[in-house]
């Protein structure tokens, strides 16, 4: 079969002919790739950001938003059947693990992850296990969800948090609408009665931010912070949702956040650097967001079913990988890039 591999880091990726992904425990389902989502995670593998935490051995095949349909099952996997239309949370779990058992599977103390740490869904088939499939709509294609397995699902595990903390009235701003952030704005219009204040640096994402459910548009222009500011009558926001996290994202979306506002720290890339008294004075909170749980997924699946919750999406043939990285990286791709085995 068809595989897209990392071959070595600070490198291009090859396309290649690998052995067809087959069963090799009881458990095991194998998935006929419908829609592989890019993701800038892609990028900093690429630029071996995750070679010392990942652990991989090279070549691997990259890819960790995946959907499409069962081809083939273990003996023991009752969940679902060949045919089936399914979308893969990112992580294999064992099921066994104190987190896995207090259903925060995120967490598994013995998890893989396809396209991290082992082969992913840049290809035509792959292989995962029956605790990561989650079944999907007929009315949903693969190639439409597909990136909702891992920026849906990191949004709405975000954007689930935002939803608990916040009431009506309360201002939340979401700092970049990009791939995770069109998809975290959607999910808080369906779950929250936060204000959706959007601050991006592209007037066109801005556009359909506000096009999506977004409450105010900024762009960020040099006077973003004020501009948030001016919106909450100079107090700043009960929460901060910062899909960006690098090229000074995290410096002005503190300044934007006020006193015990919760920041939601979903892109990475810089460093947050915040003096403690800061911290403790305004008693602000920082939370990390990795990607949700299972049941998170179902619940997106529901939101996306009911038409809450669409991927803007440009699909590429696999063939056409490096063209989908390169869009990404110069920033042509609006919402989600995807590449259709």
């Amino acid at each position: 079969m068809r595989a897209v591999q990392v071959v070595g880091y600070h490198t291009k990726l090859q396309l290649t002919d690998i052995p067809e992904a087959e069963i090799q425990g009881p458990l095991d389902v194998i998935v006929r790739i419908g829609g592989a989502g890019v993701c800038r995670t892609d990028l900093h593998i690429l630029e071996g950001q995750w070679a010392g935490k990942s652990g991989v051995a090279l070549p691997y095949t990259i890819g960790h938003e995946n959907a499409g349909w069962v081809h083939a099952v273990g003996d023991a996997v009752t969940n679902v059947q060949p045919g089936d239309k399914v979308i893969l949370h990112p992580l294999m779990t064992c099921g066994l693990c104190r987190a896995c058992r207090s259903g925060d599977d995120v967490h598994c103390e013995n998890s893989r992850f396809p396209g991290i740490d082992t082969d992913g869904g840049y290809a035509d088939y792959l292989r995962t296990t029956a605790r990561s499939v989650v079944r999907i709509d007929d009315s949903l294609d693969p190639a439409d969800v597909a990136a909702l397995a891992d920026a849906g699902l990191t949004a709405y595990h975000a954007a689930a948090k935002v939803a608990r903390s916040t009431r009506p009235g309360d201002v939340c701003v979401l700092i970049g609408a990009g791939g995770l952030g069109h998809i975290g704005i959607q999910v808080l219009k369906a779950i929250s009665a936060a204000t959706l204040v959007v601050v991006d640096r592209n007037p066109a994402a801005v556009e359909l931010a506000v096009a999506i459910g977004a409450d105010h548009g900024i762009v960020a222009n040099g006077t973003q912070v004020e501009d948030v500011l001016a919106l909450t009558g100079g107090k700043g926001a009960e929460a901060v949702v910062d899909f960006v996290g690098e090229g000074g994202a995290t410096s002005e979306g503190v300044r934007m956040l006020r006193r015990a506002g919760n920041y939601y720290v979903v892109g990475y890339g810089e460093d947050l650097v915040v003096p403690t008294i800061d911290i403790i004075s305004t008693e602000i909170n920082f939370v990390g967001n990795l990607v949700g749980s299972y049941t998170d997924l179902q619940e997106l699946m529901v939101l996306a079913a009911q038409g809450k919750v669409a991927l803007h999406t440009t699909k590429y043939p696999l063939a056409d990988f490096q063209q989908a990285l390169d869009d990404l990286d110069a920033g042509r791709v609006r919402g989600r890039a995807i590449l259709i085995p």
